[in-house]
């Protein structure tokens, strides 16, 4: 085996808990993109939405952006791939999370829309997450009137909601599949759900990238920490969990490395 391309998840894997990448995995990143290895972030972002000091590594050409929603070369600036959800889906699963003690938004052409309503109580329900989180979502949502409006006269790439109460998270979680089984719920974020079109998985868009490049899927690398991440552990042909990963997601990696904090990727 010779791995030829790298999946990297950012927030909890990559990128340390200030949002930096370490000198230690820049390096490692940067040896193996000398001998040849495509270096692909993998996140449940938008494009825009990744830190500056990943999008402008100057090894990285393709990207897996919205949990692989989207494939990106960056290079040619053109989409490769991309599964959207239908309005219609859409707009069900947002008032599904509408009616629970939530707040929620979702992914439009590479943006992220909130109702101004929600993005008032957004350090409300992130008290329970990372204090990354809360920035987040404040610099990368555009409150307006009505989220439903602009569902309704597109597809999305994704829907998403934010929880104070962790058990009702947990519950949710364990039920939407069985709401919605045609469509993929998982989560990236302590305090978060996440539902894309079921064929915008991270293991997909590795097999669309592999076939993009020419390589064998079992070719590959890729490292992760949370249940969006667990398609891509289980397809590439060495999957690693970090410490800080979930049990289910180490529960089916080859190798769990060290925390986001210790230069677990090099």
């Amino acid at each position: 085996m010779a791995i030829k391309i790298i999946l990297l998840d950012l927030d909890g894997t990559l990128l340390t808990s200030d949002k930096t990448i370490s000198p230690v995995n820049y390096a490692a990143l940067e040896r193996a993109a000398q001998m040849g290895v495509h270096i692909v972030p993998s996140t449940g972002r938008f494009y825009d939405a990744m830190p500056e000091v990943v999008r402008k590594l100057p090894f990285v050409r393709y990207t897996v952006t919205v949990n692989g929603a989207q494939i990106y070369d960056a290079q040619e600036k053109k989409v490769l791939h991309e599964e959207e959800l239908s309005s219609e889906d859409a707009l069900a699963v947002y008032e599904h999370f509408e009616a629970l003690p939530t707040i929620c938004d979702c992914y439009v052409e590479g943006w992220g829309y909130m109702d101004r309503s929600h993005y008032a109580h957004i350090d409300e329900f992130c008290c329970t997450a990372p204090p990354y989180v809360e920035k987040m979502l404040k610099e990368l949502r555009t409150p307006v009137d009505d989220v439903k409006e602009i569902i309704r006269g597109h597809r999305v790439q994704k829907v998403m909601c934010f929880f104070k109460d962790m058990d009702r998270r947990a519950a949710e979680l364990a039920r939407m599949p069985a709401l919605f089984p045609h469509l993929r719920t998982t989560s990236s974020i302590v305090n978060n759900i996440e539902v894309n079109a079921m064929g915008a998985n991270k293991g997909e868009a590795l097999k669309h990238l592999c076939a993009h490049l020419g390589v064998d899927v079992k070719d590959t690398m890729a490292f992760g920490d949370g249940s969006n991440d667990l398609t891509m552990i289980r397809t590439a042909g060495i999957g690693v969990a970090m410490g800080n990963a979930y049990q289910g997601l180490k529960d089916v990696a080859d190798y769990v490395t060290l925390d986001w904090d210790e230069d677990g990727v090099a």
